[in-house]
């Protein structure tokens, strides 16, 4: 018996979580927050406890689980990758399973410094690091299963889709990707891996649809460089300030900020916890070759005295902050409302190497957040960014590719979801019978 149990990240996007039934074990895909719930939370010195972040429904609804008679035949909690929406809810919910956490290294550093921030919850699961394109067996009740990690680009290091080996056929969770054949730091997706699976016998492909809807393919990570190059030498700065704003766990973006900066012959200065946090894991696991170059301050003190001191001589440095989603008590949040010692003036740049998530939210705060910079006259440099997300285009490659028996739209609310079954069904899938719209909370059995 095999089932697909839609717990979070259905209705929404966030909050990602996923179990697969095989007879009398459950593996689970994910645990991740909704962060319109929790915006500016990572830079806030006190971590809210699970009882305030279910209380935010910031958490997926893994009580179904016991609902459905099901938390007890957990074996493992495998994560895709080191977002927030997959993975910061690891710390809250794991307690509740006698299961290991398995991951890539990244990932699990990641965890780590979570867990070291949330004096809450004690942490007592094993952690599992697993190479990109490794495996390990998880011990179910009758039966051992393969549980491979397998690499994918995307706007993290160390993104993976996980495969599970079941006696029914291989499921595929591909929660998040992207085809970047020529990324700028780390390696291309493994077509190999996906091309055998496929002749092996994919039974279900559980898949992003995020950006379903969008008539594209999207771009390489090296089209974002390249905008970037254009912003950091076509354009005069010689006596700007410039201040970069980018997603803490772009490891690949801020390398590259980092390198132009340096060409700047300026100073790269990093500011604000989130940053610390996942630069900080890059570094413990090799994967941030940046660091030597870098000045990385996460403290309000610390960064308080910096500030003062590159306001003098703004021209010497580059800044690279939190705050490009307009999240309150970001350091760029704090900048646009003087909080801070770095007074904007005309001509200063302002570089969003990012986009804004849609949710109300986040386009409230960040609206808010560019009309306090406008009135200092600063120039602003907005999406010089590439998602990490695949477009409808990159679905259909990957439906292409692994040729899976059953497809299962995720992550996203019903038009994104809807969208990615209308591709299924332009390729020959028939809906409700081997391409399926779930909501959160559903049960699908698979034949």
């Amino acid at each position: 018996m095999l089932a697909i149990h839609t717990i979070g990240g259905y209705n929404e996007v966030g909050k990602n979580m996923t179990a697969l039934e095989v007879d009398d074990d459950v593996i689970l895909f994910d645990a991740g927050l909704y962060l319109p719930a929790i915006v500016g939370v990572a830079e806030q010195e006190k971590v809210p406890t699970e009882r305030g972040m279910r209380a935010l429904e910031a958490l997926p609804d893994d009580l179904y689980l016991d609902r459905h008679d099901l938390r007890k035949k957990v074996i493992a909690l495998v994560v895709s990758h080191a977002h927030l929406d997959h993975v910061g809810g690891v710390q809250y919910v794991a307690h509740r399973y006698n299961a290991p956490v398995a991951a890539t290294p990244f990932t699990i550093q990641v965890l780590k410094t979570l867990i070291e921030d949330n004096s809450h919850q004690p942490f007592k699961n094993k952690l599992l690091p697993i190479k990109p394109n490794g495996f390990f067996m998880a011990k179910g009740k009758k039966r051992s299963y393969k549980i491979e990690f397998i690499n994918m680009t995307h706007s993290t290091i160390e993104s993976t889709m996980i495969a599970v080996h079941t006696p029914y056929g291989v499921v595929l969770y591909a929660n998040d990707y992207k085809f970047d054949n020529t990324p700028v730091f780390g390696d291309p997706p493994n077509y190999r891996r996906l091309k055998e699976l496929a002749k092996e016998g994919i039974k279900a492909l559980i898949v992003d649809c995020l950006y379903a809807p969008d008539d594209r393919k999207t771009p390489s990570e090296k089209v974002a460089r390249g905008l970037l190059e254009d912003v950091f030498f076509t354009t005069d700065n010689r006596k700007a300030g410039i201040v970069v704003t980018t997603f803490s766990s772009h490891i690949a973006r801020l390398k590259t900020i980092s390198e132009f900066g340096r060409r700047l012959n300026r100073e790269v200065i990093f500011l604000g916890r989130s940053l610390n946090k996942y630069v900080g894991a890059a570094t413990a696991v090799g994967k941030a070759p940046f660091r030597s170059q870098i000045h990385l301050l996460a403290y309000r003190k610390q960064i308080d005295r910096t500030l003062k001191r590159i306001a003098k001589e703004k021209e010497k440095y580059v800044i690279v902050c939190t705050g490009h989603q307009g999240e309150p008590g970001s350091i760029l949040d704090r900048i646009s409302r003087q909080e801070l010692h770095y007074p904007l003036a005309p001509n200063d740049h302002i570089i969003f190497s990012s986009k804004t998530i849609p949710s109300p939210i986040n386009e409230l705060n960040r609206s808010q957040l560019e009309k306090r910079l406008r009135k200092y006259k600063v120039r602003i440099f907005d999406n010089v960014h590439v998602s990490g997300h695949g477009g409808r285009e990159d679905l259909r490659d990957l439906l292409k590719l692994t040729d899976p028996e059953h497809v299962i739209p995720s992550h996203g609310d019903y038009p994104k979801l809807k969208a990615g079954l209308d591709l299924a069904v332009e390729m020959g899938y028939k809906k409700d019978v081997n391409v399926h719209i779930t909501t959160n909370g559903q049960r699908l059995n698979l034949p």
